[in-house]
């Protein structure tokens, strides 16, 4: 929750929230929108992303040195999240995320 926080205090929550819901309708640029579709097939059809999925990023203006930063980012968080979902780790409060979304806004991600 926290990142999701840190995503509203930066963007918006109601951006966030719209993202979420339709990435397709959501009011972002499409370079990320192409983005965030090829990590979300990268994260749920594992070994399924073909070299036309990179194009596809690539054909949006995104460099190959953002897609593999994202990937990078991409893989930190579903390899924490697999860890929780397995440990049962309990959720924050909203509080909890907040103030947790404050640090890492200030001291920035380390």
């Amino acid at each position: 929750r926290a990142h999701g926080a840190v995503a509203s205090k930066v963007l918006g929550e109601e951006l966030v929230q719209a993202v979420l819901t339709d990435l397709d309708t959501a009011p972002i640029a499409e370079p990320l929108r192409a983005t965030l579709r090829f990590l979300r097939k990268v994260t749920r059809e594992h070994g399924r992303v073909t070299p036309e999925d990179v194009q596809a990023v690539l054909t949006h203006g995104v460099t190959r040195t953002q897609i593999e930063d994202a990937l990078d980012v991409s893989f930190a968080f579903n390899v924490i999240t697999r860890l929780a979902d397995t440990f049962n780790f309990e959720l924050r409060t909203r509080e909890a995320a907040d103030a947790g979304a404050d640090r890492l806004l200030s001291r920035g991600y380390q």
